[in-house]
């Protein structure tokens, strides 16, 4: 597994810092799966993690999500570890490539809900959630089902669900690997700029060197 495609871009939020990995090592069985991972992401920049199937790239995200413990190293954020922190007081958001959307909600309400998770009420996360699809353009969708959108537009909802919240970091798993190659060009450079414009630290899993 290897680190690549450094972006830099303003962070107007002024939320997020320095997302660090020191030393991180893990393994599966009795293999080794990640060796002393060290590695350094700014406010606005997006890092690549590149590498084929079973290099450890997903565990590696899973760790900086705090979805796992790692075997030894520590992950810091704005210069505190926060290795031993629960995943829902890292405010990182994380995205799959299956996008996890919510099939019973419509569009709004699954950009809304992580607002009304956080016990911001219904109408003024709704008004938020919309102000949020007019800026991905999807605010004609507000009320479908989200079955009813193409694979591209149901990945910008995702994002948009994902942004909502203003996360302090972005980890995003495969995102762009269930596409077909031209809306993937397309979408991983609308998702470069959209990431830039919100100003946290990326972590971006994938097996394509594109």
């Amino acid at each position: 597994m290897s680190a690549g495609a450094r972006l830099s871009g303003p962070y107007p939020w002024g939320l997020c810092a320095m997302l660090e990995l020191r030393h991180i090592s893990q393994n599966y069985g009795d293999r080794a799966l990640l060796q002393d991972i060290m590695l350094s992401v700014a406010a606005g920049e997006i890092v690549a993690l590149l590498g084929p199937s079973g290099s450890g790239k997903s565990t590696l995200l899973a760790i900086v999500a705090g979805l796992q413990q790692p075997l030894s190293g520590s992950v810091w954020f704005g210069g505190q570890d926060i290795t031993k922190l629960p995943p829902e007081q890292r405010r990182f958001a994380l995205m799959f490539q299956d996008f996890a959307l919510f099939p019973h909600l419509n569009v709004l309400d699954n950009v809304a809900f992580g607002l009304i998770e956080q016990r911001l009420n219904k109408s003024r996360a709704r008004a938020k959630a919309l102000e949020m699809l007019v800026l991905f353009g999807l605010a004609d969708h507000a009320r479908h089902k989200v079955w009813h959108l193409s694979g591209g537009e149901q990945q910008r909802v995702a994002l948009a669900r994902a942004l909502i919240t203003q996360p302090r970091a972005l980890l995003l798993d495969e995102p762009f690997s269930a596409l077909d190659a031209d809306l993937r060009t397309s979408l991983r450079d609308e998702f470069k700029a959209r990431i830039q414009a919100a100003g946290m630290p990326t972590l971006l899993v994938t097996h394509d060197e594109q």
